[in-house]
């Protein structure tokens, strides 16, 4: 017995029940697509499907259905709305399958090769468009009034729309006298990525709120296409739509004072002149070389566009020639969508990881089945919080729709609920970090969930040395981002105490580091252990703890040990401290990892002054507004600020009535003039030292 071809080709019955079976599939999936406004499956799936089907069509014509989806538009109206049968069909473009500039190459040989024309001809010339992701539109015009709004439905008949349509702004109602007394114009409604994040935010109000029956849109294209079947246009008013024109259905005669075009770029300009909007991108490109100048134009700007594409459509600009290409089956030989490589594609989660930022910050993370979608095989898709993965309802062994656009991180954006298999879980955001074992935090009104351990956490490590070691902290001067990376990656350091416990040879065998550098890092260190309360507090990286709340627990408590063991409520009565910052505080101190990096800093030497707790009022500067500008003789902003800060004053960024002292130095610019508008006084250096003479512990930095 003969063993069996694992690699035969499918033999014509098997091949006839997989073109039945595409055929179901793709009336299933169009259906969910142009009547339902609810896909299951991302366009290049569809595509994949359709041009399998093609395929097989082509190789046997016999077997070609009337009721194939290759030979009609997909989609039947919507019962709830009227039917209304388009004067001219609206049939759909061919898809040219190769995503690269070659696929505008082999359009144009394709085209010349059916004009007969050879090398030395001139090059074909054509109008170069954007294929927008929304809705098909015909507006009808009778005696230049807006009379009928149709979708396109299956290209003979659509959905009666017009109420709906009647609410975008863009579209006139009334067309100048120069238009013709009988119009269709064609083209796409749309949302703005903008309109769409707006409308989708106040979606999610109305759900936090509790209102039934509310969902977010998982994309534009969705949205739009929700807003217009609409059966109430005073919901669809209230979905910001747009609209692109891009070409005619019927028109009136020239006999019965219709147009005369000559260019499909002629009739675009006309439509502008009337009122009605046309991309800015549209131009008219010259053979092949022009086509692909502009695919790589667009695909390079593409996710700067205030609105979603996926594809460009190129069309053969003069109107004779269009006639004489004509059509084959349902699509016009003289225009092609070219599309760029699929944003959306299928894939499966294998697993869901939680991700500890430099922050803190815990992100969980769908592990994917590797993917070729936005030009790249993506692994890995961010689902960004809790709140967001919960939303979306994903869990491990979905199949789910995963979007990448351009440099933008890779998403999940929905799950095919009725691909899921029995007993997946719905996601929990682990109570600790999933690198060091601290508690993970959320704070009130926050959507992250963040490690409480940041003076440990591994994750965390190169963040907070380059933190405590920044000038308006600890300051260790030369310690920057390319020798923290090498101190880290070497496991050399692993808590701030590490960086003191540092040795000459360990520095000096590091890579680009010379003795003198190595012996300058020794050097900034050893300085760097005298510091104050205020920047160390600052240094330790507790989150919304700022510079101005650490001088204000500085000032508040005296001593690094009284801020350390204070309460919640006693956190509470400092000045620049609310619940959230108090509560963060007191996180932070609950951790033994970080009271134990801060004994051990104290053990390798670090040290500042402490005292009595400053009572705020008693300060000589309670109560007042600077605002610093130009240059000052001697010295720096930095220093001017701490020194008024200590004094008790408040330094602010901008002049204002409530401001009562200006201090300027050289080329102050603007700060200046509106302080003398206002009559806000000005002090010089020598000015300001002199005010700062009463109070010794704030002049004494003056040296």
């Amino acid at each position: 017995m003969p063993t069996p071809d694992l690699f035969s080709v499918p033999d014509d019955a098997a091949l006839q029940q997989r073109a039945q079976v595409l055929r179901r599939e793709l009336q299933h999936h169009a259906h969910r697509y142009y009547v339902l406004d609810a896909p299951e499956i991302p366009d290049a799936e569809y595509d994949r499907l359709f041009q399998e089907l093609q395929s097989i069509e082509v190789q046997h014509p016999e077997w070609v259905t009337a009721d194939s989806p290759t030979q009609r538009v997909g989609g039947a109206p919507l019962a709830q709305f009227a039917s209304v049968r388009h004067a001219v069909p609206m049939l759909s473009i061919r898809t040219e399958t190769d995503t690269q500039a070659s696929g505008a190459a082999n359009f144009d040989a394709r085209l010349r090769n059916q004009l007969g024309l050879g090398e030395t001809d001139a090059p074909i010339e054509y109008v170069a468009e954007l294929k927008f992701d929304g809705l098909a539109m015909s507006l009808r015009y009778e005696d230049r009034v807006l009379v009928q709004a149709a979708t396109r439905g299956d290209g003979e008949t659509g959905e009666d729309v017009t109420q709906n349509i009647r609410t975008i702004g863009q579209i006139p109602l009334r067309l100048p006298d120069s238009a013709p007394a009988l119009l269709e114009v064609r083209g796409e409604v749309y949302m703005r990525r903008d309109d769409f994040e707006a409308l989708n935010e106040r979606q999610r109000q109305k759900i936090a709120a509790g209102a039934k029956g509310e969902k977010t849109f998982v994309n534009p294209r969705n949205a739009a296409a929700g807003a217009v079947r609409q059966l109430d246009s005073t919901i669809a008013a209230q979905r910001p739509l747009s609209f692109f024109a891009y070409g005619v259905g019927e028109v009136a005669p020239p006999e019965q004072g219709g147009p005369v075009w000559q260019t499909h770029f002629e009739l675009l300009q006309t439509l502008k002149g009337w009122g009605f909007p046309v991309a800015e991108q549209v131009r008219v490109a010259l053979g092949a070389a022009g086509l692909i100048a502009f695919h790589e134009s667009i695909a390079s700007s593409r996710d700067k566009l205030p609105y979603d594409i996926d594809g460009v459509v190129y069309k053969v600009n003069r109107l004779d020639l269009q006639r004489q290409l004509g059509f084959v089956t349902r699509e016009p030989r003289w225009a092609v969508a070219h599309k760029f490589p699929a944003q959306e594609q299928l894939t499966t989660v294998l697993d869901i990881e939680v991700q500890v930022g430099r922050t803190g910050k815990l992100t969980p993370v769908a592990k994917l089945s590797p993917v070729f979608v936005g030009g790249v095989t993506v692994t890995n898709a961010t689902l960004h919080n809790e709140d967001e993965a919960r939303r979306k309802d994903v869990r491990i062994g979905d199949t789910v729709i995963v979007r990448r656009a351009g440099d933008v991180i890779p998403e999940v954006v929905g799950v095919l609920p009725d691909k899921r298999i029995e007993g997946a879980q719905p996601f929990t955001m682990p109570s600790h970090c999933p690198v060091c074992g601290s508690a993970a935090v959320r704070e009130e009104g926050e959507v992250d969930h963040r490690c409480s351990g940041g003076l440990f956490c591994s994750a965390q490590r190169k963040q907070s040395f380059l933190h405590f070691a920044q000038r308006r902290a600890v300051e260790v001067e030369g310690l920057g981002d390319k020798l923290v990376e090498q101190l880290v990656d070497a496991g050399i350091v692993k808590t701030l105490p590490d960086l003191y416990r540092l040795g000459f040879v360990h520095l000096a065998s590091l890579d680009r580091m010379a003795e003198k550098s190595a012996q300058n890092i020794m050097d900034a260190l050893e300085k760097s252990k005298l510091t104050t309360l205020p920047r160390f507090i600052f240094g330790l990286g507790i989150r919304h703890v700022g510079e101005s709340t650490a001088k204000a627990l500085a000032a508040h408590f005296g001593n690094l040990d009284a801020v350390m063991q204070a309460t919640e409520e006693q956190l509470l009565q400092v000045a620049d401290v609310g619940p959230v910052v108090a509560r963060s505080i007191r996180t932070f101190f609950d951790q033994p990892h970080n009271r134990e990096v801060v004994e051990q800093l104290r053990a390798c030497g670090v040290h500042w002054p402490e005292g009595q707790p400053s009572a705020a009022a008693s300060l000589p500067l309670a109560g007042k507004t600077f605002v610093v500008t130009g240059t000052l003789p001697t010295l720096s902003r930095d220093q001017v600020k701490d020194l008024l800060e200590a004094a008790g004053a408040k330094v602010a960024g901008s002049v204002s009535k409530k401001t009562h002292y200006v201090v300027a130095g050289a080329e102050a610019g603007s700060k200046l003039d509106k302080a003398l508008e206002l009559g806000v006084p000005v002090l010089d250096e020598a000015a300001l030292v002199q005010l700062l003479a009463n109070h010794p512990s704030a002049s004494s930095g003056l040296g």
